[in-house]
């Protein structure tokens, strides 16, 4: 029997908060774990003529951080109101976490009529990974995921019973995408874009500060992370690889302009304390993978790299770094549950 010594809503915080530090934006982009409220803002002068602004929010779930340089306090604090806007704009349309969502109306009813653009672009690119890592990246997990919670709250472990009759519905290749209609082609499916989502969020979010003129900005979903321009006084933005033991010894740090990179790992959000069933599950066994603790992987967008590094988190490392390694601007790093490490040739001239 699973020991809770939390609330479910503190339990979900702390893992939250966990997730977020997946990847760390040292000095300028740091949170300090021992006090994270919901919503958290700040302004500091950082040296002559260039402020500093960040605003940390609930989002999705999780928690969303945003930090800016700008030269006008002003207009950076407008950008960042606005971008949280846009942020809760985009999870209307994708959470799963709201019961008027779209998203929660597929899941109850199994279809979708008018699906916003919004939807049918993050399901079209949910597909397109699906297909590329061979299955190991399935947005139809959702019942299984269910599953795990509501055994895990009951102080017991899912049965094998349980998962077997729960695989029938699991599988991408059962959805149907029409002009803007959704469907699913099973009894009893849901999805669940926390693999995907985020990242498509973050990425709309730094465009959208781009464009308000708000051009150096670092923004954290749960470890999807979009740098953009530079830090304070033009410095690189300083991303570290959480060490999966919380020991603060960093596997590695990586100095970046403008980029994306997303972690995932088996420490984030886990229903047993052996972390033996957590949030990322095997589509084909219906258990959660167990070859890797962590995966941290870069890409040309946040989009690409969260769902790369949920897929990773399924497949076999060795099978991993060479799909990533066959991808345009991609690159990843894994930590197997050994500890050991191993990274596509081209991670080391990221690192810093």
């Amino acid at each position: 029997m699973m020991k809770r010594t939390t609330s479910p809503a503190c339990d979900q915080k702390r893992r939250s908060f966990i997730k977020l530090c997946g990847l760390v934006g040292l000095g300028t982009a740091g949170v300090a774990a021992s006090v994270l409220p919901l919503d958290r803002a700040e302004t500091l002068l950082f040296g002559k003529g260039e402020y500093k602004v960040s605003k940390t929010r609930l989002a999705m779930g999780s928690f969303l951080a945003i930090t800016a340089f700008h030269p006008s306090r002003d207009l950076a604090e407008e950008a960042l109101g606005l971008a949280f806007q846009e942020v809760d704009r985009l999870s209307r349309l994708l959470s799963r976490h709201d019961a008027t969502t779209p998203v929660a109306h597929l899941n109850r009813t199994g279809s979708l009529s008018s699906a916003p653009p919004e939807l049918l672009e993050v399901m079209h690119a949910s597909l397109a990974y699906h297909r590329l890592t061979k299955g190991a990246f399935d947005i139809t997990v959702q019942p299984l995921v269910d599953l795990f919670k509501e055994r895990f709250a009951a102080g017991r472990k899912p049965s094998e019973a349980e998962i077997s009759t729960l695989l029938p519905r699991v599988g991408s290749e059962k959805i149907h995408l029409a002009e803007r209609a959704i469907h699913f082609q099973g009894e009893g499916m849901g999805v669940t874009l926390d693999g995907i989502a985020p990242g498509y969020i973050v990425d709309r979010v730094s465009a959208l500060l781009t464009k308000l003129g708000v051009s150096n900005h670092l923004i954290n979903c749960s470890g999807d992370i979009r740098t953009s321009g530079a830090a304070a006084k033009g410095e690189p933005w300083t991303v570290a690889i959480q060490d999966p033991k919380h020991q603060q010894a960093y596997p590695d740090v990586l100095r970046m302009g403008s980029g994306a990179i997303s972690t995932s790992g088996s420490y984030e959000i886990y229903y047993d304390q052996e972390r033996t069933f957590h949030h990322i599950v095997t589509p084909r066994t219906g258990h959660s993978p167990l070859l890797a603790t962590s995966v941290t992987t870069t890409a040309p967008t946040v989009m690409a790299a969260d769902a790369l590094a949920t897929g990773l988190m399924v497949m076999p490392p060795e099978e991993g770094v060479r799909l990533v390694a066959n991808q345009l601007r991609c690159q990843c790093f894994i930590i197997g549950r050994d500890q050991r490490t191993m990274h596509t040739p081209g991670w080391s001239a990221a690192a810093a």
